[in-house]
């Protein structure tokens, strides 16, 4: 796979995310999204042909990938501002091992206070700021799926800002459906996770500007930036298609 081609998607994309940014609804909070490039199983040449392009947030969804790649001598050499955003399901026993990631960003896939509380107890703020974390919404209530409740998303969030000083509440993120049809009506987990993010404003009393959603990938990111997204994570469309996982 060469620079070029990586460098071409990824404006490509960029691209499509501004024409997106046209067409949300003027009651949404107008915030500039967020584009994770979703490295999953791409080598680290393709990292730094999306970092010289001016793409700082990476996303992994292996918590063993992510240590390999962030603690690997180019991209500590050739990209020292990457931002790396775990978006995999993070169990308890690996918590550790993430918060030693170098140029980690964000936890996008809490989804319990006992994991809340294991990352707030585990992240030396010494020098460094707060662990920014999302709470991650099951908005499709499948069994297979990681995430909470959407009625559970309050209590979570207020036992983030109540009781972990060390993490910052970022915002919520949902996976969703696979094989909704992004043409037809509006996603029904966009609008759920949206519909959370405003009952946490209102019973937290915060604002909605200040919680990210995180929702919309590949297939279906410019539909969620007109649902409100403002944090997309895009894999294929930058790197192409994904090698499967040995």
């Amino acid at each position: 796979m060469s620079d070029l081609y990586v460098a071409q998607n990824l404006q490509m994309v960029l691209n499509r995310i501004r024409a997106a940014c046209g067409k949300r609804a003027p009651n949404l909070p107008d915030i500039q999204p967020r584009l994770v490039a979703a490295s999953k199983t791409k080598p680290v040449e393709c990292i730094v042909a999306a970092y010289n392009e001016g793409q700082r947030h990476f996303g992994e969804n292996y918590v063993q990938e992510l240590e390999d790649k962030a603690n690997d001598k180019e991209i500590l050499e050739k990209c020292t501002e990457i931002k790396w955003h775990f978006i995999g399901h993070l169990q308890s026993n690996k918590a550790k091992q993430v918060l030693s990631v170098p140029n980690i960003y964000v936890i996008e896939t809490v989804d319990s206070a006992k994991l809340a509380s294991l990352l707030d107890r585990n992240w030396v703020t010494e020098a460094k700021p707060k662990l920014k974390v999302m709470i991650q919404v099951n908005t499709s209530g499948e069994d297979v799926k990681s995430g909470i409740a959407p009625m559970e998303v309050p209590n979570l969030a207020k036992h983030i800002l109540q009781n972990c000083p060390n993490l910052q509440f970022d915002g919520l993120m949902t996976i969703g459906r696979l094989g909704y049809n992004p043409d037809g009506d509006p996603n029904p987990d966009f609008v759920k996770l949206r519909e959370c993010r405003e009952n946490v404003c209102e019973e937290l009393n915060l604002e909605l500007k200040d919680l990210n959603l995180s929702m919309g990938m590949s297939d279906d990111f410019e539909r969620a930036i007109e649902q409100g997204s403002t944090n997309v994570r895009v894999g294929t469309s930058i790197f192409g298609q994904r090698q499967q996982k040995a």
